[in-house]
């Protein structure tokens, strides 16, 4: 078996040229249809590990998609808000143990601001039940505090002490909408935790209010900036509304009568959703699409296969001759089987590993740009059990499709490649 083995490496060097060009097809093959299935368990393990221990998203009627995307993945904006008589009347609730308010709207140098209190920073938690954590310094204290995630402080250089301007809209430029004269000092960068909180802004919510002072119809009141930041702390800044509410349940099992309650609440309309259900339904949106990728790519990986038994059929003519030396110098018609099958089952070996890195290889430098661009983590992306049984299924597939030239020189005779045909 050594002797064979080392005779059929020998011979695919001797042919490395074509040899090569059949190795990319497999490798390229593999790696699409693991690109397609790590993307898509990473995306799901990284939304899903965004936010854990909220038990209700509470938020304005609209999609529970939405309603998700917009409150934890800051993607999109809310189609109404929820006024703040309303969610006092939430967190004052008998099964409500603890809420929190964000409210969204603006931005700085493109990345999302968050209006919030200290129940964010008590409450909020992603990952496995893990709490926030500050690199540096502490929670807002002063009305102009802000406290920027690990992403923001990084691409942006910002430290303690830092000053800002906010923004209207999502834009990256103001075109004349920043709030300059109501600049924000940094007092605290948080640890980095691979969700979108990485890159945001956070604010009090009563700064939101602040800020818009003199912004109340939309545009810049040409008196607003007569209004000092003294004139502004005496101000009653009691935001009148927000976007959305995390809310913890005392008892988990009243999740489904709470959530019922407030989705037919009869002053106000709410929603309220329960995360890991919107996710699933995120999931089955997104379902069918995943599985025509799955089949283009299985698809992909079948011509890869069948690129290798092309290469071998198109070879076997020109190997006539060769195969009948070896069989005139003692090889018998099982070692010529033998010789075929396992040279196919090495190309398709060494072509489903070079898949494999090279699909890790764009993920070592996708993921971080996908981090960086929409805050998802790409988790569970490491090398894993599909890989393993990719390159196993390839190898077994070759091994398969290379008995085909094989049975076709097995049959042939010795004479078939000694004898000179005129």
């Amino acid at each position: 078996m050594k002797a064979l083995f080392a005779l059929a490496w020998k011979s695919l060097l001797n042919r490395r040229a074509s040899v090569m060009l059949t190795l990319l097809a497999v490798a390229l093959s593999v790696a699409l249809f693991l690109g397609v299935d790590k993307a898509r368990t990473g995306a799901r393990e990284g939304f899903g590990h965004t936010i854990s221990g909220t038990d209700l998203i509470i938020g304005a009627p609209t999609g529970s998609v939405n309603l998700l995307l917009y409150s934890v993945f800051r993607m999109g904006n809310a189609t109404a808000e929820i006024s703040w008589p309303t969610y006092q009347e939430l967190a004052a609730r008998d099964d409500i143990a603890w809420t929190v308010p964000i409210s969204l709207g603006d931005s700085h140098r493109g990345f999302r601001v968050m209006g919030t209190d200290h129940s964010y920073f008590e409450h909020y938690q992603y990952g496995r039940g893990e709490s926030l954590r500050f690199a540096k310094g502490k929670e807002m204290d002063d009305l102009f505090d802000a406290v920027i995630g690990a992403d923001v402080a990084r691409e942006l250089g910002y430290d303690l002490g830092t000053p800002l301007v906010l923004s209207h809209g999502l834009g990256k430029a103001d075109f004349g909408s920043g709030h300059e004269n109501r600049p924000f000092r940094v007092v605290g960068i948080l640890a980095p935790t691979g969700t979108p909180v990485d890159r945001t802004v956070i604010v009090s919510l009563e700064a939101i209010t602040a800020i818009h002072v003199g912004w109340e119809t939309g545009a810049k009141n040409p008196m607003a900036d007569s209004i000092t930041e003294d004139m502004i702390r005496g101000f009653n800044l009691t935001p009148k509304t927000i976007t959305a509410v995390y809310a913890g349940l005392k008892r988990k099992g009243t999740i489904l009568r709470t959530r019922r309650e407030i989705n037919t609440n009869k002053g106000e309309p709410l929603m309220a959703i329960i995360p890991g259900e919107a996710l699933a339904q995120l999931w089955s949106v997104t379902a069918m699409a995943e599985r025509a990728l799955m089949a283009v790519s299985i698809f992909v990986i079948a011509v890869g296969v069948v690129s290798i038994l092309t290469s071998i059929l198109t070879s076997l003519n020109e190997r006539r001759r060769e195969m009948s030396i070896l069989r005139a110098v003692g090889a018998r018609p099982g070692h010529i089987f033998g010789l075929l099958t396992l040279e196919a089952g090495l190309i398709g070996f060494l072509g489903a590993l070079l898949g494999i890195v090279i699909v890790h290889g764009l993920i070592l430098i996708a993921g971080p740009i996908i981090m960086q661009r929409y805050g998802i983590s790409l988790g569970g992306t490491g090398p894993g059990m599909t890989d393993l049984l990719t390159l196993l299924a390839v190898t077994g597939a070759s091994l398969l499709a290379g008995a085909i030239p094989a049975w076709a020189a097995f049959r042939r005779s010795l004479a078939d490649g000694l004898s000179v045909k005129l």
